[in-house]
């Protein structure tokens, strides 16, 4: 008989757990920086990390922002590959604006270039659930999760504590083997008050205590040997409190902040100037201040963008780009500054303070550390970069995820996966 028997036994719950496949359930924990978990606020993710497995670090791919790592981590793909180039950004082919924040600008699957791990899935007959991950309810080839919650501000963890076990106690049926599902609250706290700040601390404590629920009640349905639980995040958070400023009118003037026809990202900054001006003027007047002030910030175009970057190859990432170094911010003396956020990330994916977390538990990590003769040992993965994880989650559920359907390393699993 298919479905779950609760019956209480010595206060752990029985539910026939031959009756269950095996299942991943991905958690992204938006701007948990990788040296978040030594801090001592994450007893349970810190212990998980020690028993279970740690990378030393994730790299996000550049820029490090929400909405391209969150895709790529997906999609296996960078940015220039995978379309979503920033939080914000114009299109000159559609001749409109991607924005975050607005579902009518961004939820449009057109914008959303490569085959997600849950589409890869669903194609192969494979249920999946998304629980408020960042990216569109159907990809460009019309396919959807089973199940699809879309984001929503402020929903408190317990609710999505509370859905994600709803899933897992779904039929055989009807149940998901890839449960998503992303929290963005320490990423706001950051924001708001600063990665050293006592609210981040706080609330590094909640999304541990979240963590924490998830495994007990995993645990309370026999299912520690059948799920394997990963969390990731897609950027780290630096302590931008007191920004040194970059006053971009002081390098291509008024004049030329007039001619610009479109500003992308933050704090890095892609500039489209106006085809009625003379851009490459423009250019060389940023070039030369870049030069002069080669601690602050650097100038790329396509052609002379760093190639770890992988930020060249597509029509939607402007011509040319401002990089800011950790510490600096780019305004302009036009407009007032205002409220900074006392934390920020988007800055170069080798600087540690931008780096993610990787942190696993569950068969597969057993099978790891065994391989390793490491069962009652710590083992911690070297880093390694987030495009890596799409073909871990097809690995860990027995689907084929295609070799050019990514930009992960071939093979790059084969060493811990297999005997």
């Amino acid at each position: 008989m298919d479905g779950l028997d609760f019956a209480s036994t010595g206060g752990l719950r029985s539910n026939g757990t031959h009756q269950y496949r095996k299942t991943v359930l991905m958690i992204s924990i938006d701007g948990l920086r990788a040296d978040y978990l030594d801090r001592g606020f994450t007893p349970h993710l810190f212990e998980i990390s020690q028993v279970g497995l740690r990378a030393k670090f994730m790299r996000p791919i550049f820029p490090t922002l929400t909405f391209p790592n969150h895709w790529s981590l997906l999609t296996g793909l960078y940015a220039e590959s995978h379309g979503i180039v920033g939080n914000n950004f114009w299109d000159p082919v559609a001749e409109t604006s991607f924005y975050y924040a607005d579902p009518k600008r961004s939820w449009n699957s057109s914008w959303w270039y490569g085959e997600p791990i849950w589409e890869t899935l669903e194609r192969a007959g494979v249920k999946t659930a998304n629980l408020m991950w960042i990216g569109p309810p159907e990809t460009q080839g019309g396919t959807s999760p089973t199940f699809f919650i879309p984001w929503r501000d402020k929903v408190p963890l317990r609710e999505k504590h509370d859905q994600i076990m709803e899933w897992i106690d779904l039929t055989l049926e009807e149940r998901p083997q890839l449960i998503l599902a992303y929290e963005p609250s320490l990423d706001q706290a950051g924001h708001s008050k600063g990665p050293g700040s006592k609210l981040v601390n706080d609330t590094l404590k909640q999304v541990d205590a979240f963590a924490k629920d998830i495994h007990s009640s995993l645990a309370a349905r026999n299912l520690s040997d059948i799920v394997d639980v990963i969390f990731v995040s897609d950027h780290g958070m630096a302590d931008t409190s007191h920004p040194k400023w970059l006053y971009l009118d002081d390098f291509i003037g008024m004049e030329g902040l007039a001619d610009i026809d479109h500003e992308d990202g933050w704090p890095s900054m892609g500039l489209r100037f106006s085809e009625h001006c003379n851009a490459t003027r423009y250019l060389e007047m940023l070039l030369a201040a870049a030069a002069e002030n080669s601690d602050k910030f650097d100038v790329y175009t396509h052609e002379t963008m760093p190639e770890r970057y992988h930020f060249s190859e597509n029509y939607r990432i402007a011509p040319i780009y401002v990089v800011p170094k950790l510490g600096y911010a780019l305004t302009n003396r036009k407009e007032s500054v205002g409220f900074f956020s006392k934390g920020n990330h988007g800055y170069d994916n080798q600087e540690p303070s931008m780096h993610a977390v990787f942190v696993a538990d569950g068969p597969f990590v057993d099978h790891i550390k065994a391989r390793r003769s490491l069962r009652q040992g710590i083992y911690v993965m070297p880093g390694f970069q987030n495009v890596e994880v799409k073909s871990l989650v097809g690995k860990l559920l027995g689907v084929t995820v295609s070799r050019d359907s990514h930009n992960g390393t071939e093979g790059f699993w084969e060493g811990y996966l297999h005997n």
